[in-house]
């Protein structure tokens, strides 16, 4: 088996918050939108039907597990999923919660520069309430 590599631009753009069983979960380093990116730790995926079934199955629990947990601890009023890949081909699964207050409601976020980015202390807020939310979710 061979050492899961993070595509370079995603390891640009994002922070690492943790593994969860198949996939790395990434925050967006962008303050302006709740958002956060699952990537399944295969290489060389770009679309999700090229995961086996059990790997899709474990992909839709993961990435349904983080929509209930961001939307919940981020007060959202919509959930924006999407597997675009137009930029980055290694198959990444963005999790954007939207907020009728946000800078682009109601268009999509894409396209939109990054207005500021998160302190140390806000990411490990972060990664806490995730983590601990997403352990709620197993019990």
């Amino acid at each position: 088996m061979s050492i899961f590599e993070l595509h370079p631009q995603l390891a640009r753009d994002c922070i690492f918050l943790s593994d969860l069983g198949l996939s790395r979960l990434l925050l967006m380093n962008n303050k302006d939108f709740p958002w956060c990116i699952l990537v399944p730790r295969i290489n060389g995926i770009r679309e999700i039907h090229e995961l086996d079934e059990a790997n899709q199955q474990a992909l839709l629990r993961e990435s349904s597990e983080l929509s209930l947990v961001m939307l919940r601890i981020f007060e959202g009023e919509k959930m924006n999923v999407a597997a675009l890949g137009n930029m980055v081909p290694q198959l990444h699964v963005h999790h954007i919660v939207r907020i009728k207050t946000d800078k682009a409601w109601p268009k999509p976020v894409w396209g939109y520069e990054i207005g500021s980015t998160y302190s140390a202390e806000e990411i490990e807020q972060i990664r806490d309430k995730l983590a601990a939310g997403l352990k709620a979710m197993k019990s």
